[in-house]
């Protein structure tokens, strides 16, 4: 069974097609990361990250990135497509980029995002592509995370049921 047409998830190419379209001023958001069990820390990272500017862009790691990132041998638990497809569900997603490197740094580079985002388990300083946004003028923050809740840990939990 194949999911619905999935509007929000492009190339690349197609995405810097839209950014060319994009008004002056406009401030593009960018976070990335596996969303491989969409929980509600997740959604409150989105959410607060696309209140930093007009627009955010998110990168998802491939079904081969999320491997390299050594998450375990059953990870991801859902296709890349079947987890941009729900994250392309929230309100505050535009758009979906899948990136099959362990960095999303060409992704960033390619973007070129005023503002990049990851949750607060990354010190500024440790976000890959920081470096780049900030010489271009841009801020790159670490937002405080969601009490309680991780992929990891909702894993566990159902795991030992």
């Amino acid at each position: 069974m194949s999911l619905p047409e999935n509007s929000k998830l492009m190339s690349i190419r197609t995405f810097l097609k839209r950014k060319a379209e994009f008004m002056p001023g406009h401030k593009l958001v960018f976070t990335n990361g596996c969303f491989d069990v969409l929980h509600p820390g997740h959604v409150d990272l989105l959410t607060r990250a696309r209140a930093q500017g007009d627009s955010l862009l998110l990168g998802l790691n491939s079904d081969e990135s999320v491997k390299m990132l050594g998450k375990g041998a059953d990870r991801p638990l859902n296709s890349q497509d079947e987890r941009a497809f729900v994250l392309a569900g929230l309100e505050c997603v535009d758009y979906i980029v899948i990136f099959h490197e362990s960095t999303p740094l060409e992704l960033i580079k390619a973007a070129r995002p005023q503002v990049l985002v990851k949750g607060g388990d990354w010190p500024v300083e440790d976000i890959v592509g920081g470096d780049i946004v900030t010489k271009a003028g841009g801020q790159v923050l670490s937002l405080p995370l969601l009490e309680g809740y991780s992929t990891t840990g909702f894993l566990e939990k159902v795991r030992s049921f």
